[in-house]
């Protein structure tokens, strides 16, 4: 039996959902525990990270079992506070807080990160290629990996730099699309990349329990499309108006999930496209 600590609110709770119960004892950490029949199979502790004497608790022998760490928390805001209180000091906080011989001895700790740490480009980009520290969230994101890669076990610490989340009560690009609100960048440099929120639930599922992992990998669907292709493609399924384009310097980076997938992950939603239309097609029963 593994014991799986949990730090982080929805992709965690599906995380917890992908493993098999008979392997796996899951304790979650929220600053606001909810507690409901999807989540009977985690036990909720209140906790802050922002608020170390909060976690005293966690030097309790309960945690001393703890094997697998997913961290997965969000920051309250886009500030440099907000990042820096989640990632440059909140995973140390985190791990400073367990026994010291459950953290040296832990099995797996997966930081599930950001794209962000990379700058816009029109080439592929894979786990070797230059990071860009130019803004706060990217500083901020990769002062926590190299914490983590400090402060476990070498094999232990595993960074997952996901992509774009959308799946259920994500809704935000059909939302903007009906309502016209949603502007489409114009120009070349300008890609979106998605991944299903199950599918990134069962990638941190699949690094949690793999042998010998790589310290990094891009989790995203196979399909990264230009910005206005995705958006013109569900307006058109949809039947609204394609979005206004708005003149901006390049956002966006094709992403490779090659090292991941040879790791043996598929996502089962390989192209976002694909879910949007099933999306609408089942709000309109």
């Amino acid at each position: 039996m593994n014991t799986l600590l949990l730090v982080g609110g929805n992709l965690c709770l599906r995380t917890a959902k992908a493993l098999a119960p008979t392997h796996w004892k899951c304790i979650g950490l929220r600053r606001n525990p909810v507690h409901s029949e999807d989540d009977d199979s985690i036990t909720w502790y209140r906790a802050d990270l922002q608020d170390p004497a909060s976690l005293s608790f966690l030097s309790d022998a309960t945690f001393s079992e703890v094997s697998h760490i997913l961290y997965a928390p969000s920051p309250d805001g886009r500030t440099a506070t907000h990042y820096e209180s989640i990632y440059s000091h909140g995973l140390t906080t985190l791990l400073s807080s367990l026994p010291p011989h459950c953290v040296n001895r832990l099995k797996r700790c997966i930081l599930v990160g950001s794209s962000a740490v990379w700058a816009p480009s029109e080439d592929w980009i894979n786990e070797d290629s230059p990071v860009q520290a130019t803004d706060f969230r990217a500083r901020a994101l990769l002062e926590a990996e190299a914490a983590l890669q400090a402060t476990v076990r070498q094999g232990a610490g595993v960074t997952l730099r996901l992509s774009g989340l959308y799946g259920p009560g994500r809704m935000r690009l059909l939302e903007g699309l009906r309502a016209g609100t949603i502007t489409v960048p114009d120009g070349p440099g300008h890609w979106a990349n998605r991944i299903h929120i199950d599918d990134a639930a069962r990638a941190c599922a699949h690094l949690l329990a793999l042998c010998d992992p790589q310290p990094l990998y891009i989790g995203t669907d196979n399909c990264p499309l230009p910005t206005s292709t995705l958006y013109d493609a569900v307006a058109k399924h949809i039947g609204v108006p394609a979005a206004a384009r708005k003149s901006q310097a390049p956002s966006g980076k094709r992403l490779s999930n090659t090292r991941l997938r040879t790791s043996g992950w598929e996502p089962v939603w390989p192209n976002a496209l694909d879910w949007y239309e099933r999306a609408w097609s089942e709000s309109k029963r």
